[in-house]
């Protein structure tokens, strides 16, 4: 198939968002938080109420919603809206509808109240991620009330079980109706595209080209299990405290991916400074603030999470088990194998827990180039540079089938907002303003992204 580009020699049409897509942005985003789809891990999560809301929210537009479950209240939607190109490859927009827990005890305002208060809308899910299904439930009605449509065929898919596995969602989907985005070729979601204020006056947008990978593993130290008051120098517990050990103080090399050099070149540019990236821990000191978003994905990492060991304290068991988050860079996978392989050390053994694939996608596609110029055209102050996500989405999933995905859910934040500390945090929350820009930059950005055969 021929390349697909942005047509750069039209501009999109006039903008259809109108007051209504303004308040129904508000709304769905506090409905969707009062909907509790709490996902607690191993299948115990429940999307049906949120999934049959969104699905009505499109049949009003007129836009015919699919409900798909791998089990009972498993619930994921997916629809399409047909572009006036029907040769043009489609566009995948998809956003999960559960979040993690939050306790309510340690919340200024209840995690499930939905309060809009102040100019401020508060809950779980109110950044991560109903904000989003909500502005891309209100884009798509403002087209239906408009009669205007997209370029290119717009699949949209609201999944279950990001939190966890993706095994109920994403992942469901890919396994069991691939035909539902077979001609999707280029896919956005979350975590991109937000405002980060630096330190010397700059206003930041990331926008995400890529993923680490995903290594979950579990550790097992095998030992002999005797009485806790005599001497054991083959204690489980002991050998497996010291692979934690060495593996919580290994150094990583840096690994420089694409995305991430890029990443560095141009915020040293909007910095000042020299782009030297054969010291690139230096560089990261001199860039301020913004090389929070870059500095976690300079290297692959691994973090002991969990122990779990023995039954009595004067009993030494004979095996002890713990976890350790991992993330693989694009092409460090042999690396991080071969690593681990030397800290763990003898006595224990490692496997994959939950295993995903690291993604970078091209910085230099038409669509990234759309993305750049919806936000500069509502921030013209805006300053758009390429990351890699440290931890990974639903994108994963759909990249089995050929699917390049960015993170692109746009949101214009005051100065002191800390996105990223939000993030699976106490009192989430999101400004209604930063909601408004990001209706007004999703509609610029699907319905500019025309595309017609390369020369």
């Amino acid at each position: 198939m021929a390349e697909r580009t942005v047509d750069r020699g039209h501009e999109p049409e006039a903008p259809v968002v109108d007051s209504v897509a303004l308040d129904e942005v508000v709304r769905f985003t506090s409905d969707l938080i009062r909907i509790d789809t709490t996902n607690r891990g191993g299948g115990d999560g429940n999307e049906r109420a949120a999934a049959e809301y969104v699905a009505e929210r499109l049949a009003e537009a007129g836009i015919e919603p699919a409900i798909l479950e791998k089990a009972p209240g498993r619930s994921n939607v997916v629809a399409r809206i047909p572009g006036t190109d029907p040769s043009a490859d489609a566009l995948l927009v998809h956003g999960h509808l559960d979040v993690v827990p939050a306790q309510a005890a340690d919340w200024t305002v209840h995690p499930f109240s939905g309060e809009v208060r102040d100019g401020v809308v508060w809950g779980r899910g109110a950044i991560d991620m109903k904000n989003t299904d909500a502005m891309v439930l209100a884009t798509v009605r403002a087209w239906a009330r408009s009669g205007r449509r997209p370029p290119r065929d717009i699949v949209l898919a609201f999944t279950a079980d990001e939190e966890d596995s993706a095994a109920y969602g994403a992942g469901f989907l890919v396994a069991e109706h691939p035909e539902l985005f077979a001609d999707c070729t280029e896919g956005v979601s979350e975590s991109g595209a937000y405002t980060v204020h630096t330190d010397n006056g700059l206003r930041i947008y990331p926008v995400a080209a890529g993923e680490r990978g995903t290594a979950w593993l579990e550790l097992t130290a095998q030992g002999r299990a005797g009485h806790g008051s005599k001497i054991n120098h083959e204690n489980a517990v002991v050998r497996l405290a010291a692979a934690f050990t060495r593996i919580g103080e290994h150094r990583w090399p840096v690994r420089l991916t694409a995305t991430v050099r890029a990443a560095l070149t141009e915020l040293a540019a909007l910095y000042g400074v020299p782009a030297d990236l054969d010291d690139v821990d230096t560089l990261l000191d001199r860039l301020g603030t913004a090389a929070a978003f870059v500095r976690p994905t300079v290297r692959n990492s691994a973090n002991p999470t969990m122990l779990q060991a023995g039954y009595k304290v004067n009993v030494i068991p004979g095996t002890a088990t713990g976890y350790v988050d991992g993330r693989i860079l694009p092409g460090g996978q042999d690396e991080f194998t071969e690593t681990m392989d030397r800290l763990t050390g003898p006595h224990v053994r490692w496997d994959y827990h939950h295993h995903e694939v690291p993604l970078e996608a091209s910085i230099d596609s038409a669509s990234f180039a759309a993305m750049r110029e919806a936000l500069e055209h509502f921030d013209p102050g805006a300053h758009v540079v390429p990351f890699c996500m440290s931890g990974g989405t639903d994108a994963k999933q759909f990249s089995r089938l050929g699917v390049a995905g960015y993170g692109f859910s746009p949101l214009r934040l005051p100065p002191g907002f800390d996105y990223q500390a939000l993030f699976h945090g106490v009192d989430e929350h999101v400004p209604v303003d930063a909601l408004h820009f990001g209706v007004h930059v999703l509609d610029r950005f699907l319905r500019g992204t025309a595309t017609q055969e390369a020369a």
